[in-house]
């Protein structure tokens, strides 16, 4: 699943908790706030004033890593 910016940010925490760090590095630590549970992830963004495709490319970074498989399974 790749994360845009018209997803809530809620809705990607709770899917991809992964995310976390990402969101508190760029200074959208407030999970707890009333507006993250209806904000979504661009207009979390633009009231921090964080440069939204930046956040989204990170989220997706994150997420695409922890999909990758653990290791590769040798059939013999």
């Amino acid at each position: 699943m790749t994360i845009t910016k018209d997803m809530s940010i809620m809705e990607v925490v709770q899917s991809y908790p992964d995310t976390v760090p990402v969101f508190m590095y760029a200074g959208m630590g407030c999970f707890g706030c009333m507006a993250a549970r209806f904000e979504n992830i661009e207009q979390g963004a633009m009231a921090h004033g964080i440069d939204v495709d930046a956040l989204v490319d990170a989220l997706n970074e994150v997420v695409n890593a922890s999909d990758e498989p653990e290791g590769i399974l040798a059939t013999e």
